[in-house]
């Protein structure tokens, strides 16, 4: 081993060094590996790929590719795999229950195979919705030396002279249930909708976390637009094998990177790109396991003050392949930073600051994806977050492309999500109403399912601002229309929201942040009298076990107490 190591400060000396540690190298003989390797520091090099959707299927390649990186810099790297689910295909049936949850999992399956391994650092691959976030909370709870790695997104579908992407398949469902649109063209749209590799390529939950990976200061620079099939992906993956051995010399860690103002930072990327109302989960979710104080009230106030710029679907015209080829998420961190609303004192993986990294980029006037901050698509961000009577722990609505901010209407009450879907698809929604969908919350759920086969039927019969719809769930990235997820306290708590009742008035107000029931007191105290918790279905299994430990959506749906309860962190042991 070379001197720029010390193992005896590493987690991994208690598995290589010393007499006593005899039947442990055993094993590591018993793969093929020589006593010089046996002395370097191990890398995890965790990937979530899978045969089970485009968005993980070229993760375990790029991960196999960021093992070269990690050897020829000096450190033994050790691969494993975790689970992700696919929200894509979990979307509108029960296994959208197992979607959040997932995100858990993925974060406990990380962080027990370094523990259990004594790993020194991981470098981690992931391309669905949750596994993402999962990824990075692992990081920040072992807190050793980390880069993320995001698998890249889809190239954009063809059809009609147009491009798409999944959610136009979804919107075709609600067309088709409308008459508006033919079996054979759903059909024919379905088969080239996705037409390879990679991760849903509009400004969905993927991408926006995947944006947060740079802005945070996780990934490498303009890593993350470059689309899964790209070449580019397998050198991207060998540098941050190489890289990660550099934070272990410096011992560099994410909690010393992701403070409190490079999350505001992420904020106001997710709001600059109009991204996925999913990242005021992550991000508190993130921030839990730093022992950092930031739910989705700090992730709404970031919001409020940053200009929406970047002009992606679903409220836009471009995808991440445009977004690579404008220049990536550092071209939009470039006018974000010159317009003051980025901090770039805060530190990255290349061990550089954000600044620092950012003065690397040349600002391209002629593109098209990313406008300069000082003229903006909009001034206020593409999210906002909203508070009131109806939702006093708060809400969250994508607003990017929406002609309308304000809503008011009488309620139409359903009590899980299929009930809605399936007055929806019998064209039973009428224009001007409030659609509550409610049960669906983190322990209601359980699970804090997506709404995306809901809310894109409805703008597919045309009726995407026509209603409003709310929900104690969740909506996918890919949501568009005015809905609002999030709210809290969620139906199964007893909040506001198990109180409403059909024919009911509620008033939505995007541009003040204000969302409210207007039932006089007197006739909510009666109804709450009245109220008895509903029991679901899930009494067994990981669901019951996350409904029972699972916390409120505003601090990110969190199972554990985080940081701020450690007795030690695993990086030191």
């Amino acid at each position: 081993m070379t001197q720029r190591f010390d193992k005896s400060r590493l987690p991994s000396r208690h598995v290589s060094v010393g007499p006593e540690r005899a039947p442990h190298r055993s094993y590591y003989y018993a793969m093929g590996i020589p006593e010089e390797d046996i002395a370097k520091p191990f890398v995890a090099v965790a990937s979530a790929g899978n045969d089970s959707a485009p968005c993980n299927t070229t993760l375990d390649f790029q991960a196999d590719a960021a093992r070269e990186g990690v050897i020829a810099n000096g450190g033994m790297p050790r691969r494993f795999n975790t689970i992700t689910v696919t929200d894509g295909i979990a979307m509108g049936h029960q296994g959208m229950k197992s979607s959040l949850i997932s995100r858990e999992v993925i974060a406990d399956s990380v962080e027990l195979s370094v523990r259990g391994h004594c790993y020194d650092a991981l470098v981690a691959f992931a391309g669905c919705d949750k596994s993402l976030p999962g990824m990075m909370m692992a990081m920040l709870r072992l807190n050793v030396p980390s880069i993320f790695v995001y698998g890249g997104s889809i190239l954009p579908g063809r059809f009609h002279d147009k491009d798409v992407t999944v959610v136009d398949v979804f919107e075709a469902v609600g067309k088709f249930a409308a008459g508006n649109c033919p079996l054979h063209e759903l059909t024919a749209l379905e088969k080239v909708a996705c037409p390879g590799h990679g991760a849903c390529g509009g400004q969905f939950t993927a991408n926006t976390m995947a944006c947060v990976g740079e802005a945070i200061g996780l990934s490498l620079p303009n890593s993350n637009m470059v689309p899964a099939p790209y070449q580019s992906r397998e050198q991207i993956a060998v540098a941050a094998g190489h890289q990660v051995m550099n934070l272990i010399e410096m011992n560099l860690r994410p909690r010393d990177i992701c403070t409190r103002e490079a999350f505001i930072n992420a904020a106001r990327v997710v709001a600059a790109t109009g991204g996925s109302t999913n990242a005021a989960l992550h991000l508190p979710a993130m921030a839990n396991e730093a022992g950092i104080e930031f739910d989705l009230h700090d992730v709404a106030e970031a919001f409020k003050s940053t200009p929406y710029i970047a002009d992606l679907k679903p409220g836009g015209k471009y995808v991440a392949k445009d977004m690579h080829e404008a220049g990536g998420v550092y071209m939009l961190m470039k006018t974000m930073l010159a317009g003051g609303f980025l901090d770039g004192n805060c530190r990255t993986v290349t061990g550089k600051t954000l600044g620092e990294n950012i003065d690397q980029v040349t600002w391209n006037p002629d593109q098209k994806v990313i406008y300069d901050v000082k003229t903006p698509i909009t001034p206020t961000g593409g999210v906002v977050g909203l508070r009131g009577t109806l939702a006093p722990e708060g809400a969250i609505v994508k607003v990017a492309g929406m002609h309308r901010l304000q809503f008011t209407g009488p309620a139409r009450v359903f009590d899980c999500e299929e009930e809605a879907f399936e007055a929806v698809e019998h064209r039973k929604i009428e224009e001007g109403e409030v659609v509550i969908i409610r049960y669906e919350g983190p322990k209601g759920g359980p699970g804090m399912r997506e709404m995306l086969s809901t809310t894109a039927a409805l703008y597919g019969l045309g009726m995407g601002e026509k209603v409003a719809l709310i929900t104690d769930g969740r909506f996918s990235g890919a949501t568009r229309g005015f809905c609002i997820g999030h709210v809290g306290p969620e139906a199964a708590e007893g909040g506001p929201i198990a109180l409403v009742e059909n024919g009911d008035i509620i008033r939505i107000d995007a541009e003040a942040g204000t969302i409210d029931l207007d039932v006089p007191e007197d006739v909510l105290a009666e109804r709450r009298a009245k109220w008895q918790p509903r029991v679901n279905y899930y009494q067994a299994g990981a669901l019951w076990r996350y409904s029972r430990t699972v916390g409120p959506a505003y601090k990110g749906a969190v199972t554990h107490p985080g940081a701020s309860a450690e007795r030690h962190v695993y990086a030191d042991i």
